[in-house]
């Protein structure tokens, strides 16, 4: 099957790499036009390395590969007019807007007694406030279209206590429960609104900075360790599996399908 979202335009946050970028492609793959956004600069408190200029413009390349137009914006989703002001000029310059995928978030796993006020404070101001500002700037222009599919990801930890890491997944339970909210209200316009609750994913996020921080945290305090264990054999997923879900919701074969999770986890919020 091809052309499952022709004609379609998307925004992707966090899209300069890992995720982000695997949605932003596979929505371009299937023939949707892609506005592109991150941050591309440092992250509070976050172990791993932040994503890059270059690395955004590799994201518009790899959209214009496909053959689809791709509009880049670098901007902090924290920063609400900042972001509205990209998207409504790349709006202008499309034409329209059908998808809103809020992917942009961060994780600073810490055993409970090590996470300080900074690292709580900033997990949720990207990770929620992020994901309120990316729909309240998206959802104006899907009610313009007539309709359209918001897309929050969120994680398996946002369906299941994951340790060491409490203000994320806060942070992912809250922006389930936004979603299934926003999706109450935007009804009325024909606004899908759902949640990905992915397990790990093989992405920046989850590299050896990220691994060396949550060894740490596990060697505090070993019990819980196994909550990480997927049913299914495999330790990671790649963001293209977590992609496929995010094509399958932003295209017409979702239509009655509002106000729910969808978990690629490989089993782990069941084990």
């Amino acid at each position: 099957m091809t052309g499952r979202v022709e004609g379609k335009v998307a925004l992707v946050t966090g899209a300069a790499r890992g995720q982000g970028r695997a949605d932003a492609v596979r929505l371009a793959e299937e023939g949707a036009d892609v506005i592109v956004v991150d941050v591309c600069g440092p992250l509070p408190g976050v172990d791993y390395a932040s994503s890059t200029p270059a690395e955004l413009d590799e994201t518009v390349a790899l959209v214009e590969r496909t053959g689809r137009r791709a509009v880049a914006g670098q901007v902090d989703v924290r920063d609400l007019e900042g972001l509205r002001a990209v998207v409504d000029d790349a709006v202008a310059r499309l034409g329209r807007l059908d998808v809103v995928v809020a992917n942009a978030g961060i994780c600073i796993p810490r055993t409970w007694h090590r996470v300080t006020p900074e690292v709580f404070r900033d997990t949720l101001d990207v990770n929620v406030t992020g994901t309120w500002n990316t729909i309240m700037v998206g959802a104006p222009h899907l009610v313009t279209a007539g309709g359209g599919s918001i897309i929050v990801i969120s994680s398996a930890a946002g369906m299941k206590v994951q340790p060491y890491m409490v203000p994320y997944t806060t942070s992912k339970w809250a922006v389930r429960g936004m979603a299934k909210a926003f999706a109450a209200e935007l009804a009325q316009h024909s606004i899908r609104v759902n949640s990905v609750h992915p397990t790990g994913v093989a992405t920046g996020m989850t590299g050896e900075a990220m691994q060396s921080a949550l060894g740490r945290a596990m060697a505090e305090d070993p019990r819980p360790r196994g909550m990480f264990t997927n049913l299914l054999p495999v330790d990671v997923t790649l963001p293209e599996d977590v992609a496929h879900t995010v094509l399958f919701l932003a295209s017409d074969e979702s239509r009655y399908v509002t106000a729910h999770e969808l978990a690629p986890d490989a089993g782990v919020t069941e084990f």
